[in-house]
């Protein structure tokens, strides 16, 4: 059956990196038509939106994006940008990628973080009789939705706002501070929130057979919101006999994984966390060129790579930058469609050329970004893809 996918190719080098992804997927024989979608930067400066509404109707008919990289900027930096005739007209700039994410309840956000052999980024660690290299293979469930990434904030918050807040025994420290000196962000969730993605985590452990599942959370100081994920993992993990529920905090965790990374499954933290984690856990397979993510609703999901827009490199040509986070985030949409045959002969054309290791790009030869990359061996984008292909 021919589906359609909606292509995001947003910033940076996400305009690279994504056509990439679509010729790995024509090579391995997915059927499917690929419809744009307008998103990022360009629409916010020349608009005042990163996610016109012609976007999300195309998302709300097809249900499935393939995306690239986004630009995010801070309030101010974002305003400059904006068209003149735009300005104080009350447009604020919000990233396009977390409007996704709560337009279509994308609440469940998926990153696979697994060492590929021979990958000359994987972590090593120094032993008594030399080095061993623990093979990876995390996946992190991070809530998507709920948590610091709400939006739910404020610089000189409102009278009625600042009200409420004070009621806190708290918040008397803060009670002589001018509003314009003020700024709040909340830390939002749901107990929904927390069961839908702890359960999402639990399913996935028992169908692919890990053995545990990790809260990483923060409950001796946030009581309130981390308890609840906590408290909610413990009677969750009840129905699941045969994995074991382990609770860490996220300072200690981000010790832990370059400790001992290979004892840890399947981990679950709220948004902020979970982010955090989940780059922590892909500096240790070889970086964000390997990272990929899925964010998963009930109706829409987007898949994507979770590097940035590296908008210094969009420029390069011949292009320097690494595509197989692209690639494996297009197998996770292959995997969520059913398409798993497609998924893994892609997943074991990338395990062999890493393998083989006669086709590197530059961040795997450890190299400074740059035009120069080439002269020391580097292959270009276009030809790390080609060497996958070759390899189906």
């Amino acid at each position: 059956m021919s589906r359609t996918i909606v292509a995001l190719p947003g910033d940076g080098i996400g305009k690279t990196v994504l056509p990439e992804s679509i010729r790995v997927l024509n090579a391995v024989g997915f059927d499917a038509e690929y419809v744009h979608g307008d998103i990022g930067w360009d629409f916010w400066c020349s608009e005042g939106n990163a996610l016109p509404q012609r976007t999300v109707d195309l998302l709300k008919e097809h249900k499935i994006g393939l995306f690239g990289a986004i630009t995010s900027k801070p309030k101010d930096a974002a305003l400059k940008e904006l068209d003149p005739q735009l300005r104080d007209k009350g447009f604020v700039y919000f990233s396009p990628i977390v409007s996704l994410r709560q337009i279509f309840n994308l609440d469940k956000c998926i990153r696979p973080c697994r060492s590929f052999k021979g990958n000359p980024l994987n972590f090593i660690i120094r032993t008594n009789d030399g080095f061993r290299e623990p093979l990876v293979n995390a996946v992190i469930f991070r809530q998507n939705t709920e948590g610091l990434y709400g939006g739910v904030e404020w610089t000189n918050p409102p009278k009625q706002v600042r009200d409420a807040f004070e009621t806190h025994p708290k918040m008397a420290r803060f009670k002589n501070v001018p509003g314009e000196d003020l700024a709040i962000s909340t830390r939002i969730m749901t107990r929904n929130g927390c069961r839908r993605i702890i359960e999402a985590a639990f399913e996935y452990a028992h169908k692919f057979g890990y053995k545990n599942v990790t809260i990483c959370e923060k409950p001796n100081v946030l009581r309130e919101t981390s308890g609840m994920m906590v408290n909610e993992a413990k009677i969750i993990s009840k129905k699941y006999l045969g994995i074991d529920l382990w609770d860490t905090n996220i300072d200690a965790q981000m010790m832990w994984l370059t400790k001992n990374p290979e004892i840890y499954g399947v981990i679950v933290a709220e948004n902020m966390f979970g982010d955090i984690i989940s780059d922590g856990f892909a500096g240790l397979i070889g970086g964000l060129g390997f990272a990929c993510s899925a964010n998963i609703g009930d109706e829409v999901s987007v898949f994507e790579p979770t590097h940035g827009s590296a908008p210094k490199y969009q420029e390069l040509n011949p292009s320097i930058v690494n595509p197989i986070a692209m690639i494996l985030s297009a197998c996770m949409m292959l995997d969520h469609i059913g398409e798993i045959e497609k998924a893994e002969k892609i997943r074991k054309a990338i395990e062999m050329v890493i393998e083989e290791g006669k086709v590197k790009t530059y961040d795997m030869m450890k190299l400074r970004g740059g035009p120069d990359v080439f002269k020391f061996g580097a292959c270009t984008t276009q030809e790390m893809t080609d060497a996958i292909i070759s390899k189906l």
